[in-house]
């Protein structure tokens, strides 16, 4: 079960109770991102100390098929509730800072 949240109920979020994780490669992290920190896609799975049990946990990527593929399995494997996918991932957020 993937669990997903809008870029409107994320940007409404309260931030000192949230950690934000970009899960795209370093080079697309640094071109623009979120505040957030970067852990590939392909090492998150194996960095799950770096992310925060207690804390709603948003994962993103640049359009949210990836995020939600790695939010899925971090329900499964690890069985964390508290992750989240972006809905539309990183051109979502570019999208709302446009409006």
């Amino acid at each position: 079960m993937t669990q997903d949240i809008s870029i409107e109920d994320f940007l409404k979020t309260d931030k000192n109770n949230l950690q934000v994780i970009d899960i795209r490669e370093q080079y697309e992290h640094e071109n623009g991102s979120i505040d957030s920190i970067n852990i590939p896609m392909d090492e998150i799975l194996k960095s799950i100390t770096s992310i925060d049990h207690e804390k709603k946990v948003i994962i993103y990527c640049q359009t949210g098929k990836r995020a939600a593929a790695v939010t899925f399995m971090l329900h499964k494997q690890y069985g964390l509730k508290n992750i989240f996918n972006l809905a539309g991932g990183y051109s979502a957020y570019l999208d709302s800072q446009i409006k």
